[in-house]
């Protein structure tokens, strides 16, 4: 894997230091990413009314090898989308309230209509028939969201451990038997740590079932999966709406998993409001430890 270079930041931190048609060649790059990554070396030089050879001094002033250099990392820049590298349009003040409302509530309509009962109830019987059930999660979403599931789990009376550190996923994977279940959530679906930890509990027989975006590879790796759509929009400042769409797919699966052995969760979870009940105190409707 090659080291991280960061096109856009080195040449806004370098464009100071840079003689003046440097600096002119700068501007006119970072105004349209996209254009400079994809025009010719005589249309970039036409367009910034220098040299090519001002162009070429200017690609090795920010820490490119070549002009050829600069355009291919022009090219990874523009590819995180022009979202990112534009002006993001000013909404009014509060108007991002409503708009984060909307979107979760979008989110969540869109993941409940692609959503099949069926397989819910199916993650459930593997999971209840478990030997041992493992969680794996990476990233800011899937991290939090890993622990959420082995919560619900837990509290059926089933043992389950969310791990996500990527060298005790593939540990853990590799002692899976085809009696076990390896639950992997992923928004995007294409962690290269994940996926093999997918490829490591297939090879041993485990039953994977995956929460990821549809047609992804992980989702390919799957014995049974759940898809998770999400929509982002160019107003980048907010959380990402996704984790909402996760987060309905959890409860739904482990609603279905309390239903599947209905008389033993009731006992259980009236056991966990005896023991909150006596600890806090409370009204009788208070979260049972959410």
């Amino acid at each position: 894997m090659t080291a991280l270079f960061d096109i856009v930041y080195h040449i806004r931190s370098n464009r100071d230091r840079l003689s003046a048609t440097e600096q002119k060649v700068a501007d006119i790059i970072l105004e349209d990413i996209a254009f400079a990554a994809s025009a010719s070396i005589d249309q970039l030089a036409l367009k910034t009314n220098v040299s090519i050879a001002t162009i070429s001094r200017f690609a090795k002033s920010v820490g490119c090898d070549d002009i050829r250099d600069l355009k291919l990392k022009l090219a990874q820049a523009s590819a995180v989308g022009t979202r990112f590298l534009s002006e993001v349009p000013a909404l009014e003040e509060s108007a991002f309230y409503s708009q984060i409302c909307s979107e979760v509530e979008s989110t969540l309509r869109a993941n409940l209509a692609r959503f099949v009962e069926a397989d819910f109830r199916s993650a459930a019987a593997l999971l209840n028939n478990a030997r041992l059930i493992y969680i794996g999660g990476m990233g800011g979403a899937s991290t939090m969201l890993a622990d959420e599931v082995q919560f619900r789990i837990a509290r059926l009376g089933i043992a389950v451990t969310a791990y996500h550190d990527p060298v005790l996923l593939r540990m853990f994977a590799a002692t899976l038997t085809e009696k076990d279940v390896l639950v992997l959530l992923s928004i995007t679906g294409v962690t290269p740590e994940l996926l093999e930890v997918a490829d490591i509990a297939r090879e041993y027989g485990a039953q994977i079932i995956v929460l990821s975006a549809p047609d992804s590879p992980l989702a390919q790796k799957a014995s049974l999966f759940i898809p998770i759509v999400t929509e982002e929009t160019d107003f980048i400042y907010k959380p990402s709406a996704s984790r909402y769409g996760m987060l309905l797919a959890i409860d739904l699966l482990a609603t279905e998993l309390a239903l599947v052995r209905k008389t033993e969760s009731k006992e259980l979870l009236r056991r966990v409001k005896f023991a909150l009940d006596e600890y806090r105190g409370g009204d009788n409707r208070l979260p049972l430890g959410d």
